[in-house]
């Protein structure tokens, strides 16, 4: 274990967000806890008393420094990987819960990316639920993503709610971007995702993501511990890495704005996201922390505002926040671009009592001067 693995120094300074119920005492692995979420999980568990211990692995693909940034020093950290049987097995010593945080995120850059994902995402999920088996940890919180289902859910008012038809090139390149009923054709309008709508990845990460779960569902089921998917949605706030192809849409736009360019907004700029802030995120997982689950199940629960906003929103209100040029609609879409997706908040509410407090306008606003991590380096030695 390295040497600088138990150091405290004074709190992050920041908005820490309403605290969740307090059950002190309980020691929490938080993996990828020197990330954009993990890091902001780990203060709050620690606010609410509880001791957190954290791995983390530093990926260049997130980090610009293998060096923990300076607010995980007051939690016992380790640098290492999840994928490593040992350390995962001596971290989990006295453990009573998990909160599995560490993955390779976002869109990527192309196939090339899968061997990454899969050792890290899936891989990684599979030594860490075999290594809470041998010490008999039976709690788990899964950061799980929006992005398990693939396009959100939409209704023709003729057929009802139905799987959209695959878009098509000529209709991206011709600005067309709706979806479409694959019955009449009709362009459909989209409805709130629930947890239980059908499964359908459309990228390398959001494959990795599902298959986190259905592991977890897995161990869940073997063990009789108790699994909780934590779906997120479009995540923004303090911490977001710069400049990183597998940084979400907000760091993009902050970091075009901070060079002095306009954002650049794909499609027409009208595709419907749920917006949340970190600190809404971060409360969430405390509160599955603190919340029995059903033992031997995984339950998934959106974790989201369930407001819907556009992505040309969230560019005109973060160029405007920022005082930067007016954002560019591009046009166009990635291979893998959805075109709606936006949550039913009713399941956490209902199971976990939690609801987003941080409304768009605050959080965009606070965003725009929020401490951002180290740009990472283009070179990331693939």
């Amino acid at each position: 274990m390295s040497s600088d693995d138990s150091v405290t120094c004074p709190r992050a300074a920041g908005r820490a967000g309403p605290r969740p119920p307090s059950v002190a005492g309980v020691r929490v692995l938080v993996t990828g806890g020197a990330g954009f979420i993990g890091s902001h999980i780990a203060d709050l568990l620690a606010d609410g008393g509880d001791e957190v211990v954290v791995l983390d692995n530093l990926l260049p693909t997130a980090h610009g420094s293998r060096t923990p940034p300076a607010y995980t020093g007051r939690h016992r950290f380790l640098r290492g990987d999840v994928t490593d049987t040992e350390i995962v097995a001596e971290l989990l010593d006295g453990v009573d819960a998990v909160c599995h945080q560490a993955a390779v995120v976002g869109h990527g850059v192309d196939p090339s990316d899968a061997p990454s994902y899969a050792l890290h995402n899936d891989y990684g999920t599979a030594v860490l639920l075999a290594g809470m088996h041998a010490a008999g940890v039976r709690k788990l919180v899964l950061a799980s993503s929006m992005v398990v289902y693939g396009e959100g859910r939409y209704a023709c008012p003729d057929h009802g709610v139905v799987p959209p038809s695959p878009r098509r090139a000529s209709d991206v390149d011709a600005g067309r971007f709706e979806p479409r009923c694959p019955a009449c054709g009709t362009e459909l309008s989209w409805r709130l995702v629930p947890e239980d709508a059908p499964l359908n990845p459309r990228s390398t990460y959001a494959a990795t993501k599902l298959a986190q779960e259905h592991l977890a569902g897995a161990w869940a089921r073997q063990t009789g511990g108790s699994v909780w998917a934590m779906r997120y949605h479009n995540v923004y706030g303090p911490r977001m890495p710069q400049n990183t192809p597998y940084a979400g849409v907000a760091s993009l736009f902050r970091s075009a704005l901070e060079r002095g360019e306009a954002p650049l907004v794909l499609e027409d700029g009208r595709q419907q996201r749920d917006f949340v802030h970190v600190h809404d995120v971060a409360r969430a997982n405390v509160l599955a922390l603190r919340t029995a689950g059903p033992e031997g199940d995984i339950t998934p629960v959106n974790v989201c505002s369930g407001t819907p906003h556009t992505v040309g929103e969230l560019a005109g209100e973060l160029a405007r926040a920022c005082a930067g040029p007016e954002p560019k609609v591009a046009g166009g879409a990635r291979p893998a671009d959805v075109r709606h997706v936006v949550a039913d908040p009713a399941r956490a509410r209902e199971l976990l009592g939690f609801t987003a407090e941080i409304g768009f306008e605050e959080g965009i606003t606070d965003f725009a001067t929020a401490e951002l991590r180290a740009p990472v380096a283009t070179d990331t030695g693939r």
